[in-house]
């Protein structure tokens, strides 16, 4: 169980201090914070540069590695032949880091006979902003060359290393491996071919103010509703939104005007991605910024289903279970050299159409458990803002709902059981 607050009481002596979890999660590289907060406990594990030397990444586990600014890094996963599998790769530019337009990162899976089993990049476009991206990499059963048991290879690789921009630089990368049980009974083998594609109006309302977290494990839960953030230059904010079988996801995001009384114009300004539960990207929209207010959609994506797998388009293939989808809004730097450092009032319109319906009969366990389903809890946290399984005492001292010095001594009595926990798992 992870503790995903927004701070935790720490005795010093005879004083009491406030230490923000994110933060500290986040690290630091020489004074400057992290831009992104990295899975706590999350193990540390060396890429190779040959398959050969490949350590292995566990289902349901959570990896930290590095990205050198040449070659490939390989990782190795072993499977049986009934299971789907997906990796999801984060990497994060060092501060200070420069890129290039297609720079980014791609990564591959192969089988042990060196068959391709999927290949998925993550550029980071003109705005040229560095900030957390992802790509993942994917073993379908369904497909012939992909379905035996054995040993397969996850490789990353840098998009443009060399590209006019790139800075020769290292990056941290974020790994978590998942599988999904195959069916009990296969029913569609083939992508439904009817679904309302009208493009959705963004949904109306007073925006509720929930602030993003900083990594995809600290995501903040929101739920269909309008919801307000500061974001500034160079930040990123994650948020998840639960989306059951057969429902439909639409995102309208939207910049406020800026009173800095600069003029310019911003290209991809305000960059918001959506990602399914095992963290693949399924669709995007990049807002341009001169100042005045502005605002983009995701584009119209179809129902939750299944046999969306089937679909030759990723953007429709990616959305293949239910479960926890991520919304990832970035800022870019350039931001700054017109209209200052902000912040900037960002709103998000999210809408959740659809009745939910029962999913696909599984032939087991997905691994976590519950990853591609959505629970009363997810429900209860979106609707909170407090991450599903948060002990009762820190929900209500992330909501406010007590006062500051019992707050700090929950926090207290909540980290101590906390730790005791750990030490005896």
């Amino acid at each position: 169980m992870a503790l995903r607050v927004g701070a935790a009481a720490v005795v010093l002596g005879a004083t009491v201090a406030v230490v923000p979890v994110q933060a500290a999660a986040a690290g630091e590289v020489a004074g400057t914070p992290s831009p992104y907060a990295f899975a706590d406990g999350a193990q540390s594990v060396e890429g190779a540069r040959s398959t050969s030397d490949a350590a292995p990444l566990k289902p349901g586990g959570t990896y930290r590695s590095s990205l050198p600014s040449s070659g490939k890094v390989s990782y190795r996963l072993d499977l049986d032949a009934a299971s789907n599998a997906y990796v999801s790769v984060t990497a994060v530019p060092s501060p200070g880091s420069t890129v290039s337009v297609i720079d980014g990162i791609k990564v591959t899976v192969q089988d042990a006979e060196g068959n391709t089993c999927s290949v998925d990049t993550a550029p980071f476009g003109v705005s040229r902003s560095p900030h957390p991206i992802a790509a993942w990499g994917r073993r379908d059963t369904g497909r012939p060359l992909c379905r035996k048991a054995g040993s397969y290879y996850v490789s990353v690789e840098r998009g443009d290393p060399k590209g006019e921009g790139s800075s020769p630089d290292t990056w941290d990368l974020e790994l978590v491996a998942m599988t999904e049980p195959g069916e009990a009974k296969t029913d569609a083998t083939s992508a439904p071919e009817a679904w309302n594609s009208a493009t959705p109006q963004p949904l109306q309302g007073e925006p509720e103010r929930r602030k993003g977290g900083a990594g995809f494990s600290g995501a903040t839960p929101v739920d269909q509703g309008v919801w307000r953030d500061d974001i500034r230059p160079g930040q990123t904010l994650f948020y998840e939104v639960p989306v059951d079988w057969g429902q439909q996801v639409s995102v309208t995001a939207e910049l406020g005007s800026s009173d800095s009384g600069g003029t310019g114009y911003t290209s991809d300004a305000l960059d918001l991605d959506l990602y399914n539960p095992a963290r693949g990207r399924v669709a995007d929209v990049g807002v341009g910024y001169d100042g005045d207010q502005k605002s983009g959609s995701l584009p119209p994506l179809p129902p939750v289903d299944h046999a969306n797998r089937y679909a030759a388009t990723a953007q429709v293939s990616a959305l293949r279970f239910a479960g926890s989808y991520y919304l990832v809004a970035h800022l870019s730097e350039a931001v700054a050299d017109t209209f200052g450092d902000g912040p900037f009032v960002m709103t998000l319109r999210v809408r959740t159409s659809g009745e939910p319906r029962s999913g696909p009969d599984y032939a087991g366990e997905s691994v976590p458990k519950g990853a591609f389903e959505v629970s009363d809890e997810d429900r209860e946290a979106a609707a909170e803002g407090v991450a599903a399984g948060d002990d009762t005492a820190m929900r209500a001292l992330a909501v406010g709902g007590i006062g500051t010095g019992s707050a700090l001594l929950v926090g207290l009595g909540v980290w101590t059981v906390m730790a005791r926990r750990r030490t005896t798992t």
